[in-house]
């Protein structure tokens, strides 16, 4: 299991000088933004596409300093009600699973995208309850009308490209639990399925290693990142877990995301490797640093430090006292 790094927090850097500063720091593979909010500032999509040179450059940059790209990210909303915002997420994830199969790349991390609530609306909506009843309509046409027609072509796009698209699981998004994701996957092909990232699992009050072991035996997990949530009861206890305060209104918020180690104790993420492991997993975790209360760099190395002692070096041994 390798240690990854989004590097979208470095992308003030140059890519030579952030993959540079992840090698020093043991890293193994790099997750790279190529659209959408995580930007493009370490891989330009539109450039590197179907360009021989620039691609090769990219890994010979990248031999240098022994890392590999787990994915590559446009995190977008291409069920976006406004034609054009979901026309330049759709090109975005098209062109992102090209150019994952122009570099050999197995993955493509996104979200599902949230559709309007009904033909004609102008705003994106997320339905969090069956009644009244026409929100459980306004979530049937999310899902019927809308979602899994468009997530089928994906789906048979990304298998003409040998490519497996990870959709993170993100509240205000159609897809924000496994259940869903099993749902969207069933519905389409098994390319489709989970860039499990926990930090948006852990405040909905989602127990990560059962949400890994659901996954895990349906063989639906493409990709991980490592970011963690802490949940401040005080806050929590009196207006929920459902909280609309800014996140850089730190001391009010019922949760916020934390660097690894800073919302659960080492122990737990030793216990979501040990899970990941037990259900095939042995792909990257890659760390997604969003920690309002520290710098990207100490961020990004306190998870290193952390996740370096909760990984496995090595394949099982035999377990020679079974027999």
């Amino acid at each position: 299991m390798d240690i990854g790094v989004l590097t979208v927090p470095l992308g003030d850097e140059s890519i030579e000088d952030a993959v540079a500063y992840l090698d020093g720091l043991g890293v193994d593979a790099v997750e790279l933004g190529v659209g959408g909010w995580p930007g493009e500032a370490h891989l330009d999509r539109a450039e590197v596409l179907g360009d021989d040179r620039a691609q090769e450059e990219l890994r010979a940059l990248l031999r240098e300093h022994d890392l590999r790209i787990s994915a590559l990210a446009t995190h977008n909303n291409p069920l976006h009600p406004d034609p054009d915002r979901s026309e330049e997420a759709d090109r975005e994830l098209r062109e992102a699973i090209a150019l994952a199969d122009e570099l050999d790349v197995g993955t493509v991390t996104c979200f599902s995208g949230l559709p309007a609530g009904a033909p004609g609306d102008s705003t994106p909506n997320w339905i969090t309850a069956p009644w009244p009843t026409e929100h459980a309509d306004a979530h049937e046409y999310q899902w019927e009308e809308v979602g899994i027609p468009y997530w089928s072509e994906i789906a048979a796009h990304a298998d003409a490209h040998g490519v497996d698209v990870a959709i993170e699981m993100h509240p205000n998004m159609l897809v924000y639990e496994p259940t869903g994701l099993v749902t969207l996957r069933e519905a389409t092909n098994d390319r489709i399925g989970a860039n499990f990232d926990p930090s948006h699992l852990y405040w909905q009050g989602i127990d990560a290693t059962e949400a890994i072991r659901y996954l895990g035996e349906r063989d639906a997990i493409h990709h991980v990142h490592a970011k963690d949530t802490r949940v401040y009861d005080a806050n929590a206890r009196v207006k929920g877990v459902l909280d609309t305060t800014a996140y850089t209104e730190e001391p009010d918020r019922s949760w916020l995301f934390r660097s690894i180690g800073y919302g659960h104790d080492e122990a737990h993420w030793k216990d979501v490797v040990s899970t990941l492991r037990m259900v095939g997993y042995e792909g990257a975790l890659s760390i997604e640093h969003e920690d309002s209360l520290t710098s990207s760099r100490e961020g990004l190395e306190k998870a290193g430090d952390v996740l370096r002692r909760a990984v496995f070096e090595t394949q099982p041994g035999e377990a020679y006292w079974a027999e």
